[in-house]
């Protein structure tokens, strides 16, 4: 399996080999020696989400609190979307910056957002399937986003495709809105966390 570094410090994509024959395909999506290899550590795996999602459909962005915040492996088993991880660490040399990646049931690539960024997608087609393992379980009173069309942020999202949300989403604060009530995670904070991870 392959990987390389985002521009987001602390997430990563994964492309792992696909083996095609006459019956189908198979395809290791997540494999624990290189994750380890690129984030310095293991993937604890605490809870495992799926999601089916109509052509347009925005989920994100969204984070936890941190630490422990919620670290994710994500990709998609069926149909297309594009992933996009947003630097919202107080602090961060990069925040506020955004990297996106495709991915997809023909190469399935994977992204590893870490701790403290915060991860949104849309679906690119009909019944889209986005398949989660999450480092920690859901704590409602600890996840927050802020909202996909901030025009600060001008995410990448297709102009082709008219988006769907749902109310939180469109309901959440802006990136400087979210800063100012002090909403957001600290770069310190997650760094410190990420060190303690690797020390353990």
């Amino acid at each position: 399996m392959q990987f390389r570094r985002l521009s987001v410090p602390d997430a990563f994509e994964f492309t792992p080999r696909v083996f095609p024959d006459e019956r189908g395909l198979f395809v290791a999506p997540f494999q624990e020696a290189a994750v380890r290899e690129a984030v310095g550590h293991p993937l604890r795996l605490a809870q495992t989400n799926h999601s089916v999602s109509r052509r347009g459909a925005i989920r994100g962005i969204h984070f936890a609190d941190t630490p422990p915040g919620q670290a994710k492996y994500i990709y998609c088993p069926r149909g297309a979307l594009l992933d996009v991880v947003v630097d919202l660490r107080v602090g961060s040399p990069t925040f506020g910056q955004w990297d996106a990646a495709r991915l997809d049931s023909t190469d399935f690539r994977a992204i590893y957002v870490a701790e403290g960024l915060g991860h949104g997608f849309i679906a690119l087609e009909d019944d889209t399937v986005m398949a989660y393992l999450c480092s920690e379980s859901y704590n409602p009173d600890g996840e927050h986003g802020i909202t996909p069309i901030d025009p600060q942020l001008d995410l990448p999202w297709p102009v082709d495709i008219a988006p769907i949300l749902s109310e939180k989403d469109t309901a959440a604060p802006t990136l400087a809105e979210a800063r100012e009530s002090g909403l957001l995670p600290m770069y310190d904070d997650c760094v410190k966390y990420y060190e303690k991870l690797r020390t353990h």
